[in-house]
């Protein structure tokens, strides 16, 4: 885009329109004590000063490299194999913008639609767009995607309460205004599956669970057809948010009923980079394709028969049709979307399933280990995948705090989700925690609460 300056006309006329004299006048408000404030810059420094200042300040972060962590809720910390950043460091993806013309963009475009693919062949649905731009974001184009699949009829959203609470909070802001009634708190009985298919009516868009859950637990694919089953029944959508890595494992939401699924894409192949960029996947089945948001990558033959790729439906953008758009999503986190696509074929289908191998079992020996410590209790009551509930005999952030001393950063203090919890944090292990990492931090748990 190019920056074209205001000229003295420009000026003059949108003075006239407001009424103003000028420019003093349209400022006259500011106090002049603060209008020309005296900055007190310090000495110019020269580069080399700057970077030894620099590499002085990153020093006070707390990162990865210098500290074991078993922090999750949302954001993991896997490995990213050295291609990935070699492919998405490669100038013809680092600085490429929109591909609004495919002639131009094939590159481009057949990065998404493989990622697409890969997608659908993950989640098991048919269909995928090129990613939003996290995952609590697809989860309330989900809800606005069912609503829209009900005419507008149906202003009901049954959110499982034990869907990440940020993307409960992203739900209900992106849906103020549509007058969408957005249920589904423990204090209307929405404790268990059972409890919240008690809340599917004729007025439901939409049922939405989280598998693993936010607390880490894990729903059997029987009881979770159940109650996609009761939202077929009332006419809903059945959307499920799901964690990549997982599905390496567990069975793909589309085959127990998922319409849509949507999740976090951060795991495949995105550091955690201090809280983003990140990427929303998003699936659906083929039947709801044309209201999906988002771009939509498609593979189709020119006129002499080669392969070639294109956007497709993208009437339904907001550049296109702006007062007619399913959503006023414009933009996908493409150069994420490519590293989760890159991730995704370094792995393989075997390696991915041996990535979440490792998750899982690492996790439980965790586990087991943190359980057998005086005054700790890990929730067993439900499977989990690799993240647990451990309840400690001190409050959460005081562990923490004490943890972080000894270079370990601990888990989730869920205390910041619900009061009841201050004692418990929600600890997350994956493959990038050594055997030595467990027990090291299981030993200073210990030291910790003695």
């Amino acid at each position: 885009m190019t920056y074209v300056p205001h000229n003295a006309a420009d000026r003059r006329a949108m003075l006239d329109t407001i009424g103003a004299g000028s420019m003093d006048d349209l400022f006259a408000a500011i106090p002049p004590k603060v209008k020309y404030p005296l900055l007190k810059m310090p000495a110019a420094l020269s580069e080399l000063e700057i970077m030894r200042d620099l590499e002085t300040l990153s020093e006070t972060n707390v990162d990865l490299g210098h500290h074991i962590s078993f922090l999750g809720a949302g954001a993991y910390n896997h490995y990213v194999p050295s291609v990935v950043d070699h492919v998405i460091s490669r100038s013809e993806f680092f600085t490429a913008y929109t591909p609004y013309q495919p002639e131009l963009s094939q590159g481009t475009l057949q990065t998404i639609f493989e990622y697409q693919s890969m997608t659908c062949a993950l989640t098991g649905m048919d269909v995928a767009n090129a990613s939003h731009y996290d995952g609590a974001t697809a989860a309330a184009e989900a809800v606005i995607m069912a609503v829209s699949a009900g005419r507008g009829k149906r202003r009901k959203a049954v959110v499982s309460p034990y869907v990440h609470p940020e993307y409960r909070a992203t739900i209900c802001t992106y849906t103020q205004g549509m007058n969408v009634d957005v249920v589904g708190d423990e204090d209307n009985g929405a404790r268990d599956l059972d409890g919240l298919i008690k809340l599917i009516d004729a007025e439901t868009a939409c049922v939405i669970v989280q598998n693993p859950d936010f607390l880490g637990r894990l729903e059997a694919p029987a009881a979770l057809a159940k109650v996609a089953a009761a939202a077929h029944t009332a006419g809903a959508l059945f959307v499920v948010s799901a964690y990549p890595i997982s599905l390496g494992l567990l069975t793909p939401p589309g085959e127990y009923g998922a319409d849509i699924v949507i999740g976090e894409g951060q795991a495949l192949g995105n550091g955690l980079n201090f809280g983003g960029p990140y990427l929303g996947f998003f699936a659906c089945r083929e039947e709801h394709v044309r209201r999906m948001a988002g771009r939509l990558v498609g593979e189709t033959v020119d006129v002499h028969g080669r392969r070639g790729y294109v956007l497709t439906l993208s009437t339904r953008e907001q550049h296109i049709r702006r007062e007619k758009a399913t959503s006023n999503i414009c933009t996908n986190e493409a150069l994420n979307a490519l590293a989760a696509g890159v991730y995704l074929v370094a792995l393989g289908k075997c390696g991915l399933q041996q990535v979440a191998a490792l998750c899982y079992h690492k996790a439980h020996y965790a586990a087991d280990r943190i359980g057998a410590l005086p005054g700790f209790s890990i929730d067993g009551a439900r499977p989990f995948f690799n993240e647990f509930m451990v309840k400690g005999p001190k409050p959460a952030a005081a562990l923490n705090e004490a943890l972080l001393k000894k270079g370990i950063i601990g888990g989730y203090d869920l205390g910041r989700f619900d009061p009841r919890w201050a004692d418990t944090m929600l600890t997350a292990v994956t493959e990038m925690n050594s055997r030595a990492d467990i027990d090291r931090f299981v030993d200073v748990l210990g030291e910790v609460a003695r």
